[in-house]
């Protein structure tokens, strides 16, 4: 009950001790957020001020975490709410930190939040798109400027990769032994590569063995391996001798996890890595 006690009082303290306004600023932005989960970091770091943070997830600094730099010397604050709650921020930023009702619990102790939508897609205007995204944040952020800026930047790097199709096939591999077809961003990286995905599947599958044995793609995209945080299993597919061939491929390319965590303009790195592979 003792813990029980506690999270209704800093309940109670949160609700009764409104977060001090965005003052001096003459406008509505937020200047003491806080992030909850790795996804949100990527947001709040790359489009808010260093000085509107208040915390982030303790996975900002992780390999996984595209702005992991700009994460070092920043607090850190674990997703519990007794935890969120002590610290009076004035805006919650989240993907899923803090479980499936986090938002509606922190919305009824006085503190809103921003949920950071699912990516669906690499480009357009479309609600899911990066780019609309990206502004989304940006205007939840109080940086509407910088959210512009950064999907024009976007665009153009997307726009400066070769987009032109060719006959060339790629196969995304993990270390769990699991790869992807249609229907995720890593197929819309691919696309946009030029390449087509030897999955012509949707959804997340596991590794083709048997099709591999027989035709074997022309580029191969692995993902993950190397870091500490995405360990292979005894029997994970990626170990099969199939699998190991193609790993070894004389066209690999080497996806930085953090290029695909999440959805964000980060994936336009995966995009030129692909192509370059594909100019090989």
């Amino acid at each position: 009950m003792h813990w029980l006690c506690l999270l209704v009082s800093a309940i109670f303290v949160a609700a009764c001790s409104a977060p001090k306004p965005a003052a001096s600023t003459g406008s509505d932005r937020p200047m003491r957020i806080i992030s909850l989960d790795y996804c949100a970091d990527q947001y709040v770091l790359r489009l808010a001020d260093r000085e509107q943070i208040l915390a982030v997830s303790p996975d900002a600094v992780k390999p996984f975490s595209y702005m992991r730099e700009t994460a070092i010397g920043v607090a850190v604050v674990r997703p519990l709410a007794e935890d969120v709650l002590i610290m009076k921020p004035d805006l919650v930023v989240r993907s899923y930190g803090g479980g499936p009702n986090a938002a509606g619990f922190f919305e009824r102790a006085g503190i809103p939040v921003l949920q950071v939508g699912w990516a669906s897609s690499i480009h357009g205007e479309q609600v899911g798109a990066i780019p609309f995204l990206i502004q989304e944040m940006a205007d939840g952020l109080g940086q509407s400027d910088r959210g512009r800026a950064l999907v024009t930047d976007y665009r153009t790097q997307l726009a400066e990769i070769r987009e032109s199709a060719t006959e060339k096939t790629a196969l995304y591999i993990t270390p769990s032994g699991v790869t992807s077809g249609s229907g995720s961003l890593v197929h819309d990286a691919m696309l946009a590569a030029g390449l087509t995905n030897y999955l012509d599947k949707p959804g997340w599958h596991s590794l083709p063995l048997e099709g591999l044995a027989y035709e074997r793609p022309d580029l191969v995209a692995a993902s993950f391996f190397g870091t500490h945080s995405n360990h292979q299993s005894l029997w994970s597919a990626a170990r099969h001798p199939v699998a190991q061939r193609e790993l070894e491929a004389p066209v690999r390319v080497d996806l930085d996890g953090a290029w695909t965590s999440c959805g964000g303009w980060f994936i336009a790195d995966a995009v030129k890595a692909l192509s370059e592979g594909a100019a090989k």
